[in-house]
């Protein structure tokens, strides 16, 4: 089974409408996928879906999965904003919309000065560091992966969305030093915190797609700890362009298996799956 449940359209931040990126993905011989706008609802920024596109988005998915019908299956779903006191993956506030899935995830650390968006350009993440944690580059670390434990702790969700994308800029900004003990004791608690939830980890190559980071999301290490906790795991591409739809997907599937894994899950008319790898 070939399957991808975190693309994004032009109903958000993507390149493609959902029937250009549909249509890509039966060329690519996908058997499943899932399209999975940004939203906050019923709020919305920059790269979210805005509330009075809700309906369009919903019935357009829907159009192209009867499109497509008996040939590839097309899934309903959102990535979800958790943003304390704003927003949080909860399926309950999602249910006027009937949605396959929720994907929860972390991209904003808000502080007394402002929003901090941990996934930005370059230059945008390095002014933020130095605007909003004047320099501390632990304390936002900390801080990322403390919202992590929360949004896993109070969120209502089935996917859990490119768990430390916090590190996508440090291969050039090297603000952090992944492999010292308080950054892997960050890793611990949110692995832990991941185990209780019920969530599934994705395995996310979007980093790569956009020539970010040459490494998915989690890192190996984190990997290899959400295997140790219990934590299973998909492969997404969180595709912005239909190029990108399986980018590193082999990439991907190697990760997993040097973390431990044997197998990996999907979605499948309700039901989640399991695929050895």
């Amino acid at each position: 089974m070939k399957t991808n449940y975190h693309m994004h359209t032009t109903f958000c931040d993507g390149s493609d409408t959902v029937e250009a990126m549909a249509d890509a993905a039966f060329e690519k011989r996908f058997d499943i996928i899932g399209f999975s706008s940004h939203s906050m609802y019923p709020f919305a920024g920059d790269c979210h879906i805005a509330p009075r596109e809700f309906n369009n988005y919903v019935s357009t998915v829907r159009n192209a999965a009867k499109a497509y019908e008996g040939r590839m299956q097309i899934l309903l779903g959102f990535e979800v904003e958790y943003m304390p006191g704003l927003s949080i993956p909860r399926m309950s506030d999602y249910a006027a919309f009937q949605p396959d899935y929720l994907i929860g995830s972390v991209h904003y650390l808000i502080t007394e000065n402002g929003t901090f968006s941990v996934d930005d350009k370059t230059e945008k993440v390095k002014e933020g560091l130095e605007r909003y944690f004047k320099g501390n580059a632990k304390e936002a670390v900390c801080m990322y992966f403390a919202l992590q434990r929360e949004m896993l702790q109070k969120g209502d969700f089935l996917i859990w969305g490119h768990p430390d994308v916090i590190r996508k800029r440090n291969g050039i900004l090297h603000f952090f030093d992944e492999s010292e003990s308080w950054y892997r004791s960050e890793l611990v608690a949110t692995a832990n915190s991941a185990k209780h939830s019920g969530v599934i980890a994705e395995i996310n190559t979007g980093g790569i797609a956009r020539g970010a980071i040459d490494d998915v999301y989690p890192s190996a290490d984190f990997l290899s700890l959400l295997h140790a906790s219990g934590v299973p795991v998909m492969i997404n591409s969180d595709a912005h362009r239909s190029e990108d739809l399986d980018c590193a997907f082999d990439r991907a599937e190697i990760a997993a298996k040097k973390a431990g894994y044997t197998e990996v899950l999907f979605l499948d008319a309700g039901f989640i799956r399991h695929k050895k790898i």
